[in-house]
Parts: structure tokens; sequence; C-alpha cells
């Protein structure tokens, strides 16, 4: 009865992490001077849905 409830609490917690890892790293690349700079001389924006983060279609 144990294990299935450490396992699931494990994958719970490997998921937040990973929400809060992937968060820390967008915030910190869009708000680093290399990221401005990107932004700023090639246009990059932040993506508005999940659609955009794939490549276009061919």
């Amino acid at each position: 009865m144990e294990i299935p409830l450490i396992i699931l609490s494990g994958l719970v917690s490997l998921l937040l992490f990973y929400m809060i890892i992937e968060r820390a790293v967008r915030d910190g690349i869009n708000n680093s001077v290399i990221g401005r700079y990107f932004e700023k001389k090639h246009g990059i924006k932040e993506p508005e849905r999940d659609e955009d983060l794939f490549d276009e279609k061919q």
C-alpha cells in the first residue's frame, strides 16, 4: 500500500520540479542580455499557444 503512494508522490514531485525549472530557465533567458538582444535584433517573441512551439508546416 505504501509503494504506490511513494511512486505517485515521486511522479508528482518530478512534474512540479520540471515546471519550476522550465519556467525559471525561460524567464532567465528572456530577461538576460543575450535574450533581449535576440528579441530586438531578430524579432523573436514569446509563443502564444502550443502550436507556435512547433516548426512551420511543410
